[in-house]
Order: C-alpha cells, then sequence, then structure tokens
C-alpha cells in the first residue's frame, strides 16, 4: 500500500500577526491516528522543509493528541519535514491537509504541492483536507487547464466559526469566500458541526470536530476498514 502525504504549513504565525500559529495539531494527530490504525504509512512534507510550526499541542482532556506528540517517530518527521522539491508523488495514494491559519499564508498559494496534486488527482489518487485545510485545494490546476475546484462540492472553515475564534480581521482572506467563488458549490452547517463531503475523489471537512469523518472517508476510499472509530474532538478549538 502507498502512503499518504501530509503538506504542513512552514508559516508560524496568524496572518501578519505575532500570534503563534502553523498547523493546529489536534487536526494532524486525530487523522494519523485512523491513518495508522488502518496500517498506513504516511510522510509530512512542508513547501522548505525541515521543521514545522504546530499549535493546539498542549489541549487538556485529548488524550490522542498527546499520545501521537509523544511520539518518537511522529517528532522526528514533524521536526524534518521532507521538502517539496524531494516529493516522488507516485509513492503516495493521497494527499492529505490537514487545517491551521498558516497555510494560508503558503500553501493556499503554493504551486509545488498544487501540480504534484494535480498528478496524484488525476492519476487516481485521493485528495482530502479539513477546516482551513481546504485553502491549499485552491492553487490545484488540473492538465485541461480547469481547476480542481470548478467541478466540485466542497467545505470548509465557514466565517461564523472565524467570527466564534476571533480571527476574521486577522486572516490573510477569508476561507469560505474563496471556496464559494471557486468552487462549483461551498456548503456548511451550523458553526462547530461534523461536516464532511466526499466528491469523487476529493474528501472535505468544514473544522475540526470533522477531522476523523474525514480521516475515515480517506481511509474507505483506499479500499481498507477503519479499526476504530475516534472520539470526535469535542472542545470547539479549531484551526
Amino acid at each position: 500500500m502507498k502512503k499518504i502525504l501530509i503538506p504542513v504549513t512552514n508559516h508560524a504565525s496568524l496572518g501578519e500577526t505575532d500570534q503563534v500559529n502553523g498547523t493546529y495539531a489536534p487536526e494532524l494527530t486525530h487523522a494519523l491516528h485512523v491513518i495508522l490504525d488502518a496500517g498506513l504509512d504516511y510522510d509530512i512534507a512542508s513547501i522548505k522543509g525541515g521543521k514545522a510550526p504546530l499549535y493546539g499541542t498542549d489541549i487538556e482532556g485529548d488524550a490522542v493528541n498527546a499520545a501521537i506528540l509523544n511520539n518518537d517517530e511522529f517528532q522526528n518527521r514533524i521536526n524534518n519535514t521532507l521538502p517539496v522539491s524531494q516529493i516522488n508523488i507516485d509513492d503516495y495514494a493521497a494527499v492529505f491537509y490537514p487545517g491551521g491559519f498558516g497555510l494560508l499564508s503558503d500553501l493556499a498559494t503554493n504551486e509545488d504541492f498544487a501540480k504534484l496534486s494535480a498528478t496524484l488527482y488525476e492519476n487516481g489518487g485521493i485528495l482530502a483536507a479539513v477546516c482551513h485545510g481546504p485553502g491549499a485545494l485552491l492553487p490545484i490546476t488540473l492538465s485541461t487547464g480547469e481547476k480542481l475546484l470548478a467541478t466540485k462540492s466542497v467545505t470548509g472553515f465557514t466565517r461564523e466559526e472565524e467570527i466564534d475564534y476571533g480571527t476574521l480581521a486577522h486572516v490573510p482572506f477569508l476561507l469560505e469566500e474563496s471556496l464559494a467563488r471557486s468552487a462549483a458549490r461551498y456548503s456548511k452547517v451550523q458553526p462547530w458541526g461534523v461536516f464532511v463531503i466526499e466528491d469523487e475523489r476529493l474528501i472535505t471537512g468544514q473544522n475540526p470536530t470533522s477531522t476523523v469523518g474525514v480521516a475515515t472517508a480517506l481511509v474507505k476510499s483506499l479500499g481498507l476498514t477503519p479499526v476504530k472509530v475516534v472520539v470526535e474532538l469535542e472542545d470547539k478549538t479549531m484551526a
């Protein structure tokens, strides 16, 4: 079985503010819990390579998050992410983009990862993203010249959730608006509700509580049965 490629951001702050940011840890760790339980392997990559910034690493009562963050193998991979220039996309069956505000400042406009994801998708692979992760889908252009999202139904972090979290004035751009303008259809449910959309081989989730649903759909799309259902993120912290 081929591996899952997980691109993460190199951007360590919320937009141009001094607020610590990066990739929202629970969206990465809870997805990895599902992926690893299914017997899959993974690589973590970033545009520049090297140590990738995380936040949400100290959430009380999140045993899954704590266990994976304390795993030596995970720490080695997150502290030594593969640079995009070294990625052979043929080694992977799927790409999963976890959320976090950081990617709005780099992956959301990065052509290198966009080209790799386009190649994987056109070769029959699966693309998945959660929360702000769908922002990384925006630059993906297929070999036909058409944007990936032009014919797709997607979800992603909402304007209401930005308001709840107090980030509306600080994000580089409003993800909901960008997805609504780019995708064939953008849909959402009430803030913080679990919501996952599968459109052919594209899987998107609205917010942190949708992480396990996205990862489970990804595993199933690869023809595997998730070993166990992980408890959804219940706190309303976000990425």
